[in-house]
């Protein structure tokens, strides 16, 4: 893979990205998930894909995430969305551009509908998670758990392997970026893609964002037996089969 960049988008941050430049091409715009960077068989794949298609790329790390500078715990919804259109107007600039969204990435590339929305030509989902804060989190949290996290702030979830300290204005945050109530007009390729075994995030997630697509040509795409994360071989090479067809009807 090409070398890692920095973007500087303020005197303290910097935003980790990866780039495969082109000056007038379709671009795919990688966005990952919660905790996720950009070391992973995602990324990878999609960035191989454009190489050999000549299509530009650009995957980043949220601020907290990855190499990126700043806190995790200081990160939110909104933050991430700003660092997000930042980074595309800086590197995608007027280019046409393909979402890919995975996880909670897929909530973030519903925000930038607002600021791009003549440019996005096609998004594609995977195991998408809009709304999850609340929904998936919060709800599911006990009243003890609650209590600590507004008392303390913070919350460290254990989830698996994985510990995920979750800041009460993280989840503050998550409940001004609603997204479940809007409607996009873009008619655009909108394919969304799930696990059918995805403990993590239920399909109904994926269903309820094609729900917000008026005159969108859309689909779902249940991969059998299919975790939360579809990064081996066989579900990449399903993904990026998908990427294709939506990447062969816009150019």
């Amino acid at each position: 893979m090409n070398k890692f960049k920095y973007l500087k988008i303020s005197n303290n941050k910097k935003i980790r990205y990866l780039t495969n430049y082109y000056k007038e091409n379709l671009y795919i715009v990688f966005l990952p998930g919660f905790m996720s960077d950009l070391e992973g068989d995602k990324p990878k794949a999609f960035y191989k894909y454009c190489k050999k298609r000549k299509l530009g790329f650009l995957g980043l790390e949220y601020s907290g995430h990855g190499k990126s500078s700043g806190k995790f715990t200081n990160g939110n919804i909104s933050k991430w969305t700003n660092e997000i259109q930042i980074t595309i107007k800086k590197i995608v600039k007027k280019n046409n551009f393909i979402l890919v969204g995975s996880s909670m990435g897929s909530w973030l590339s519903l925000n930038q509908f607002k600021y791009f929305k003549k440019q996005i030509k096609g998004f594609l989902g995977i195991g998408s998670a809009p709304e999850f804060l609340e929904r998936l989190m919060w709800k599911k949290f006990t009243k003890k758990m609650k209590k600590e996290t507004i008392k303390k702030g913070i919350y460290n979830l254990k989830h698996g392997d994985y510990e995920y300290p979750i800041s009460y204005q993280l989840i503050k945050d998550g409940r001004k970026n609603k997204i479940l109530n809007k409607k996009f007009t873009s008619k655009i390729y909108t394919t969304m893609i799930h696990g059918s075994k995805d403990e993590v995030v239920p399909i109904i997630y994926s269903r309820k964002i094609l729900k917000l697509f008026d005159g969108a040509k859309k689909k779902i795409i249940i991969i059998k037996n299919g975790d939360h994360s579809l990064s081996n071989k066989k579900n990449l090479k399903k993904i990026t089969l998908e990427l294709n067809k939506i990447v062969s009807n816009v150019i």
